[in-house]
């Protein structure tokens, strides 16, 4: 059997670039508890503190040396414990962060089975030891927790919080794996079953949601909650009276009868809901939480050790640090996008159109740049609906507490409306038209507004799916059109498709990616291309599903063939999302560009034409077909199973990406993943797209070859 320092160093050579965690102790008398007086100090403490040198920027994680060094400092004061020179051990973090978790850049170099078990097990063998010393322990959630940050503190005795902590979760699951150093099997024995499925398993697969302090307090996982001004002296004062027993911290009996298995039915049923049994990692979880039942710590600890290691050498889990890189890194640093010191300011923005998607972008311009925003449209009418809008979500936010009342009256100021482009535009830097989605309507707007705006303002269009360059064909400076692309909602999909027209000159298109960067927007810098990268793609994936439905496969069995994609939605539930017409829209503006490959569905032009929107009744409180539609489709008779049905979806979606890639559509692969996960929800555990056409052999039966070399979301060579 190999120690502890031997697992952990044993990893800490495969990964040589971690970024180490140091765990300084030092000693102090503990503040006299609250009651008493006089001299007699609450006796000799011991607190490690958790730091990796660099400021909150940088947040403190747990690579092999850093566990290492936690050890190191658990030698210490277990013996110090044993010897009684110590009443009590707490661990805290430097400021804003107390710890978030393994390190994932060495978990993504793992290349065996052994190394990844030794990853778990070394985990558990340094924390279990914070439960088994001769003193309590505690520890004092100060800043951002997750992953094993919070599961140091599971290992504790007691735990407090900051009101002030921002994020708090086990975010493992929406990654691919587990909670694997104690979070599977401490926590539904420390708070319920049903409560740590929430947290483990719901939060996670609800795009990592974050709790804050309070709500970790109130879910009983810390056992008090204290102001952050002085957090740790509160935190320090409670743990002297918890020690002189004028506290005593009582927490609920936990139910291990039926309310536990319905605990692990509801998690099933979130899971199934949320990836359809497409990725492992909530099973996995699910299985270790209903074992834990018995309170057999140890045999919940084997457990996570194994389900940790199967997973490491997954590609669900690879594919999700893909994803999650992409987002954290090349997210914010996008491919192909000029010098910025070459972006323009803006200190005013035109929005042309006032309808909801207008509205919604002066809204997000308005509370993001805080510069004058005005809005034209054909009436009055509409211009003050438009207006009115962003005032009542503005009002919204002052009844949240998420502004107060003089920032809400500061930004009810920065927005107005004219008729007159020539009023409002003159002096803007910045002016987006949303209209329409027809070429001529387009052209004509921008005609209006390049002769009032000034020389260096940007014309940035909206468009999903028209050329940028033709829309800028006609106008004396073609150079500062540049398409800017969002995607509905507004405010919640972080996706910016930035396109570069023909003509678009540098400092246009720094400026587009300028103004990005400040409305926290992730910008992906795509070619002038017959409807750009999401919704080329998307048209694709959904055209085959209703060629196959055209052909004579029943909707159900078409609707259900991809439901091991483990998408946010079915096909034609986004098709109701986006809209028929919509739809019917793109795929008419694609079936003109590339006629071989996307057709236009004759049953979707019936739904539109009939005013329906969409294929679905929601009469039960689940989608079914709606009579009215089943009705209007005409189908052949070539019934196709769902295997089938997936295999001629994923091969034209394969097909399709290798094509924009040759196009020069995008950079690199990595782009396409970035555009679905950020623009269209595709989950991280798929990588977005190009990761699972590669798992599972797609790519190399359209093209020939896989489109990301081995270990960039694979397990390495």
């Amino acid at each position: 059997m190999s120690t502890t320092a031997e697992l952990l160093k044993g990893a800490a050579e495969l990964f040589p670039g971690e970024v180490v965690t140091q765990a300084h102790v030092r000693h102090f008398d503990l503040p006299l508890a609250a009651s008493e007086s006089g001299s007699a100090a609450g006796g000799r403490f011991a607190l490690i503190t958790l730091d990796n040198g660099h400021d909150h920027t940088k947040p403190t994680t747990l690579g092999p040396q850093s566990l290492a060094n936690i050890d190191a400092a658990i030698d210490q004061v277990e013996k110090e414990a044993a010897d009684g020179d110590i009443v009590g051990v707490g661990v805290t973090g430097k400021p804003f962060i107390f710890a978030v978790g393994a390190d994932l850049k060495g978990v993504e170099l793992l290349k065996r089975h052994e190394d990844a078990l030794a990853i778990g097990k070394g985990g558990h063998d340094v924390l279990k030891r914070l439960s088994k010393l001769a003193v309590p322990s505690f520890a004092y959630y100060n800043g951002a927790s997750m992953g094993g940050g919070v599961e140091i503190g599971l290992h504790c005795s007691y735990r407090t919080v900051s009101a002030a902590l921002p994020a708090f979760s086990l975010p493992e699951v929406f990654l691919g794996l587990v909670p694997g150093w104690g979070g599977c099997t401490l926590l539904p024995n420390l708070i319920g079953a049903d409560k740590a499925v929430s947290v483990i398993i719901e939060n996670s697969l609800n795009q990592n949601k974050q709790l804050k302090g309070a709500q970790v307090h109130e879910l009983g996982i810390a056992d008090a909650l204290f102001e952050g001004a002085d957090f740790l002296e509160q935190s320090l004062i409670w743990t002297a009276s918890v020690l002189k027993g004028e506290i005593a911290v009582e927490r609920p009996v936990i139910d291990r009868g039926d309310a536990w298995d319905q605990a692990v039915a509801k998690g099933r049923f979130i899971a199934d809901g949320k990836v359809h049994g497409a990725a492992p990692a909530a099973y996995r979880a699910l299985d270790i939480i209903a074992a834990a039942r018995n309170g057999d710590l140890q045999q919940g600890f084997d457990a996570e050790d194994q389900a940790l290691a199967d997973l490491i050498m997954g590609g669900e889990l690879r594919s999700g640090i893909y994803a999650f890189n992409l987002v954290q890194k090349r997210g914010k640093r996008p491919a192909g996008a000029p010098d910025k010191s070459l972006a323009r300011p803006v200190t005013k923005v035109g929005v042309v159109g006032a309808g909801l998607m207008a509205s919604q972008l002066a809204l997000l311009f308005l509370r993001r740049l805080e510069v004058p925003v005005v809005l034209t449209d054909i009436d009055q009418e509409r211009v003050d609906k438009g207006v009115g809008y962003v005032h009542a979500e503005i009002d919204k936010l002052l009844g949240k507490g998420r502004i107060n009342q003089d920032k809400a009256n500061r930004l009810k100021g920065l927005v107005s409306g004219v008729l007159d482009k020539a009023e409002g535009f003159a002096d803007a830097d910045f002016v987006i038209e949303a209209v329409f989605e027809e070429m001529g309507v387009k052209q004509k707007v921008f005609a209006e507004v390049e002769a009032v705006a000034p020389a260096h303002a940007i014309l940035a269009t909206n468009t999903s799916s028209l050329s940028v360059s033709e829309m800028a064909s006609k106008l004396k400076h073609p150079e500062r059109v540049v398409g800017f692309h969002f995607f509905n909602p507004v405010a919640i999909l972080p996706l910016l498709e930035i396109v570069r027209g023909e003509q678009t000159d540098e400092a246009s298109l720094a400026t587009a990616f300028g103004v990005a960067r400040k409305l926290k927007k992730t910008a992906v810098l795509v070619k002038d291309a017959p409807a750009f990268v999401v919704n080329r793609i998307l048209t694709r994936f959904m055209g085959e599903i209703q060629n196959v439905i055209d052909e004579g496969t029943p909707v159900d069995v078409a609707e259900k063939a991809v439901e091991p994609l483990g998408l946010p939605m079915s096909p034609l539930v986004l098709l109701e999302l986006v809209g028929p017409a919509i739809g019917l829209h793109v795929s008419e503006t694609l079936n003109g560009a590339f006629p071989e490959r996307f057709t236009v569905s004759p049953n979707l032009k019936a739904v539109v034409e009939a005013g329906k929107r969409g294929f679905y009744v929601y009469d039960s409180g689940k989608p079914e077909l709606d009579p009215e539609v089943a009705a209007l489709l005409k189908q052949g008779d070539t019934v196709l199973t769902e295997e089938q049905v997936r295999a001629r979806v994923l091969d034209a979606v394969a097909q399709e990406i290798g094509l924009m890639l040759d196009e020069g559509v995008v950079a690199e692969a990595q782009d396409i993943d970035l555009c679905l996960i950020t623009g269209a929800g595709w989950p991280f555990h798929l990588g977005g797209i190009t990761p699972y056409l590669d798992r599972e052999g797609v790519s190399q039966r359209v093209n020939g070859k896989p489109f990301l070399e081995a270990g960039v979301a694979s397990v390495p060579a």
